[in-house]
């Protein structure tokens, strides 16, 4: 951890510690940033907070991932810090790059159901996919962290993110070309 906190990261990148894995990544591209701007606008931010590049603690994981964009109520966080414990969050997104396929499909979904989070985004523009995941359990079948629920949908069809009391609109949302 302590190395973790001191790394110096490269400008054009960002660091994320996974499972005790220091993961590089370069920013994000055109398209995803596209995507995440255009799910945190959708955002009601007279209730929310919605930012990207929060870095967040999971209790006991050795973990502090870095989602595409982290949502949680008003006041739920209290004070300065460098990271939002995942408690505390009500959504996280990530949109999928070419190189982040598995992390972000088993990785963090272990991860985030593990931390809590009710609502996991997972907007996948190599398939023009968006997948919702909620109800976190601790204890699913696998003996693994994962989550219930699971929906998922076509770009350009709507996805209903009901915790949040909105549905987002993908009709905007593009694959990688």
């Amino acid at each position: 951890m302590e190395l973790f906190e001191g790394l110096a990261v490269p400008e054009g990148w960002r660091a994320e510690l996974v499972r005790g894995e220091i993961v590089l990544s370069m920013s994000s591209d055109l398209t995803a940033n596209l995507i995440t701007a255009s799910v945190r606008d959708r955002i009601p931010h007279h209730r929310w907070h919605a930012l990207t590049t929060q870095d967040v603690a999971i209790a006991g994981a050795l973990s502090e991932p870095q989602p595409d964009l982290v949502v949680f109520e008003r006041g739920a966080v209290d004070g300065p810090g460098r990271v939002v414990p995942a408690s505390d969050l009500t959504l996280v997104v990530e949109v999928v790059s070419k190189t982040s396929v598995l992390r972000d499909y088993r990785t963090k979904r272990e991860l985030y159901a593990e931390g809590g989070i009710p609502v996991y985004l997972i907007v996948d523009p190599i398939k023009g996919l968006c997948v919702l995941l909620t109800e976190p359990t601790r204890a699913a079948a696998s003996g693994l962290p994962d989550y219930v629920a699971e929906r998922t949908t076509k770009f350009g069809e709507p996805v209903p993110v009901d915790l949040l009391g909105i549905t987002l609109d993908t009709t905007e949302f593009r694959p990688y070309s």
